[in-house]
């Protein structure tokens, strides 16, 4: 008989039957195999995502230690507040294992178990699992936990969401006009708040509200020798199995719209119950916390470059459309060859075909600005850092190599952000856009607040596009992005020649405000 022993791989403890190779798959989802996120907890960044508040809505809640008994052994969560709907919750009432992972991920403190952002602030609300609630309660929760912490919450966790049959608009589809949905963005643009959406969840195909335009959908990565890389196969359906996939039923969104901004680790995370019993779990319900921790982090670190008065910040920092910028152009793609051409990236992503992001349509097609199952590709905390910790630079002056930016395009213009130093031949240039959709509440009370019975008016999408624009004034062949339906514009390049070049938004076509605010992030290699 095989004698047991216990390995401490990567500082977590496993019982083990087998050999110590075997005990590997205990590797964390936040080490440097997963988001790359445990680096960013010592010195010398130490962020830990204190001061920050954060959110939950799902069906249920995770336990709040002093409220509820199933956690009166299990310290590890250290929650603010826990809610029903928009009431307090009641003590030992509505606490569910799945709600209780999710809240592990971001904001675990067990030492075997850390959490993304294990001194963040978190408030979870449970909607309640009866049959009469519905996308209006939901919307309610969301609301609640939006205006939480005095109304400073910097992103939102939903891993949960509406199935096509319970929505009561007739013939149903996911076309971004399901009341949820319409909260979603509502609430993106009204309490700037990011939103971390788990998309392709349970059998049923991708639900509400993965229409979003204003928030982020997370699909979940599963490991190839230990490394999170390859989108996990039971991801369902993707945009390009198109009308087959709508015909059996599963929910994709309509037109070519693609329903997946970024993938994160979700497969095989071992997380704690309330009983503190250690649980494996898999799918994108754990994807979409990393991402939401992974806000926290650097939330806390644009709030700290405030406080200090830092050159080249300020509070556009907390904008949700940036954070959604620099987590989409920080992810990683294509392994950097240690020339750092292709950007440090630090693993190559693969999809369910076993291709890479250099076989996909959106590298191929410029009106395509994301891969159907990836997305931008792998959230990467260090990465996103990076890309943060550069800085805002305005288009008054030429810019930095890396950076960001908030900013406002007219109609029928474009801004152009000249960059300092010129490119090397042959690097990779990624630059990223985003905005949001227009969606109002009609306020039937006039009192700012959604409440049931009413409804939201959907104004549409203004069209951005993107361009990696030449000295002499030409745009670079297969450098553009010119998406005529996303709300989100991705450039991914080599640059062809070393040279001057320089980042052109252009507001191409107006359908509702003559304004449109917008965040920009880049990342590009100069000559030396």
């Amino acid at each position: 008989m095989t004698k047991k022993q216990t390995w401490i791989i990567f500082g977590l403890s496993a019982a083990c039957l087998t050999t110590p190779v075997l005990a590997l798959t205990f590797s964390s989802s936040i080490d440097s195999l997963g988001i790359d996120a445990l680096k960013l907890h010592k010195p010398p960044y130490n962020l830990t995502g204190r001061k920050i508040a954060i959110g939950q809505v799902e069906i249920g809640r995770p336990g709040k230690f002093g409220v509820d008994k199933a956690v009166s052994n299990n310290h590890a969560l250290s929650l603010v507040a826990v809610f029903l709907r928009n009431t307090p919750a009641k003590s030992n009432s509505g606490v569910d294992p799945h709600a209780h992972n999710v809240a592990g991920v971001m904001v675990s403190k067990d030492k075997a178990f850390p959490g993304v952002a294990p001194n963040a602030r978190l408030y979870s609300a449970a909607v309640g699992a009866t049959k009469s609630q519905g996308q209006p309660e939901e919307c309610l929760t969301a609301q609640h936990i939006a205006t939480q912490n005095g109304g400073d919450v910097r992103a939102i966790n939903f891993s949960f969401g509406e199935p096509l049959n319970r929505d009561p608009r007739p013939d149903a589809v996911l076309d971004g006009n399901a009341l949820l949905t319409m909260c979603v963005d509502w609430s993106s643009r009204v309490h700037d708040v990011l939103y971390a959406i788990a998309g392709n969840q349970g059998k049923g195909g991708i639900p509400i509200p993965t229409d979003n335009y204003n928030a982020m959908n997370v699909a979940f990565s599963s490991r190839r020798e230990q490394v999170f890389n390859k989108v996990d196969v039971s991801n369902l359906a993707a945009a390009n199995e198109g009308a087959a996939a709508r015909l059996a039923g599963k929910e994709i969104n309509l037109g070519a719209r693609r329903s997946v901004n970024i993938l994160s680790p979700g497969s095989n995370i071992r997380m704690l119950n309330p009983d503190g019993k250690v649980n494996k779990v898999t799918g994108t319900s754990f994807a979409a916390p990393h991402l939401t921790g992974t806000v926290a982090l650097l939330q806390e670190f644009g709030d700290r470059e405030l406080k200090n008065k830092k050159n080249n910040w300020s509070h556009a920092s907390r904008r949700h459309e940036v954070m959604k910028a620099v987590l989409l152009n920080s992810t990683d793609k294509l392994k950097d060859k240690g020339d750092g051409l292709r950007l440090g990236m630090t693993r190559t992503i693969i999809d369910k075909q076993n291709l890479d992001w250099l076989a996909s349509d959106a590298y191929q097609n410029p009106k395509i600005p994301l891969h159907a199952q990836m997305g931008a590709g792998h959230l990467n905390a260090s990465r996103a850092l990076q890309q943060f910790s550069a800085g805002q630079w305005q288009p008054n002056q030429p810019v930095a190599a890396l950076g960001w930016d908030y900013n406002t395009v007219a109609a029928n213009a474009f801004v152009d952000y000249v960059l300092a130093k010129p490119l090397k031949a042959n690097s990779f240039v990624a630059v990223t856009l985003t905005w949001d959709r227009l969606v109002e509440l009609e306020d039937k009370n006039n009192n700012q607040m959604y409440e049931e019975g009413e409804n939201f008016r959907d104004r549409g999408l203004n069209n951005l596009d993107l361009y990696l624009v030449q000295e002499n004034g030409s745009t670079v062949a297969n450098c553009a992005s010119i998406s005529e339906v996303d709300s989100v514009e991705h450039v991914f390049c080599p640059v062809p020649v070393a040279g001057a070049y320089k980042i052109r938004v252009q507001y191409k076509q107006q359908v509702n405000e003559p304004k449109q605010a917008y965040a920009l992030a880049w990342w590009t290699v100069p000559v030396n």
